[in-house]
């Protein structure tokens, strides 16, 4: 924040400490379960904290704990810190090429029965990743069903694909993860991010030469029991949608889709 003040961060410095010594410790013991990138990513930031935060009873103290905790890590330049935004230079796409792709899109429910690669599939969710998402904490997962006669089971399950659902190459399943936001105030979030990563990825999909439609999730709790059944989620995952994705048919009929002109979608400093 700026401007940055001398002591800052002591309403949750304790705890981020407290937090850290338990991954160290976890770590230890299971390595296993360790993310070592977030580990590394933790270790960055706290180094870069303790160096500009000034002196203060409660950050002294647990800059001897941490300089504790760091006995073991390898040093290194902190890399993984806040950094300068700088000018940024142009976007290798330009506007023309991104609105062109965007047209490009268009729901598709007609595809060839032709395997889609693994990694076309990464790559789209490897963009999706670079979604905005509150306090980065990326409260989603995207649950992918390649296998021909699983695909048609769970496409089975939301209302609205009779007719053309068995046809799906793959579907996918975009899980939220409500314990990323136990407070009630905070539990749209899983919706708001999950639905910016789910337009990435479709926006992927279609520079790969794959097709993709969005597939609405009711909420209808037959549906939410059978879905919970069939993926084993968790009492606090939530569904947000579906994308089911393949080659495009050629000779797949496609809707018109008219869209709002710009003076209904937009308006400037209207209040009142």
């Amino acid at each position: 924040m700026r401007p940055q003040h001398e002591v800052f961060a002591l309403g949750y410095i304790k705890e981020t400490i407290a937090c850290y010594e338990r991954a160290r410790q976890l770590a230890k013991v299971s390595p296993e379960l360790a993310c070592e990138t977030e580990l590394q990513w933790v270790s960055d930031v706290l180094t870069r904290y303790f160096e500009v935060a000034g002196p203060h009873p409660i950050i002294d103290s647990l800059r001897g704990r941490f300089q504790a905790l760091q006995a073991d890590v390898p040093q290194r330049v902190p890399t993984a810190v806040p950094h300068e935004r700088g000018v940024a230079g142009r976007s290798p796409v330009g506007y023309e090429e991104l609105l062109e792709l965007a047209r490009c899109r268009r729901s598709v429910r007609w595809f060839l029965q032709k395997p889609v690669p693994r990694e076309l599939i990464d790559r789209a969710v490897a963009v999706a990743a670079l979604s905005p998402s509150a306090c980065n904490l990326q409260p989603f997962e995207f649950r992918v069903f390649d296998d021909a006669e699983l695909a048609q089971e769970v496409a089975s399950i939301p209302t609205g694909t009779s007719g053309f659902g068995r046809n799906f190459p793959v579907i996918v399943v975009l899980v939220g993860k409500l314990h990323a936001w136990p407070k009630e105030p905070d539990r749209h979030l899983i919706y708001v991010d999950a639905s910016l990563a789910a337009m990435a990825f479709l926006l992927a999909l279609e520079a790969q030469g794959l097709g993709s439609c969005c597939l609405n999730w009711p909420d209808l709790e037959p549906q939410e029991r059978r879905m919970a059944r069939l993926l084993g989620l968790e009492p606090d995952d939530r569904v947000i949608m579906l994308i089911a994705l393949g080659y495009p048919d050629p000779k797949g009929m496609m809707t018109h889709s008219q869209k709002k002109p710009l003076a209904e979608l937009r308006s400037f400093n209207i209040s009142g």
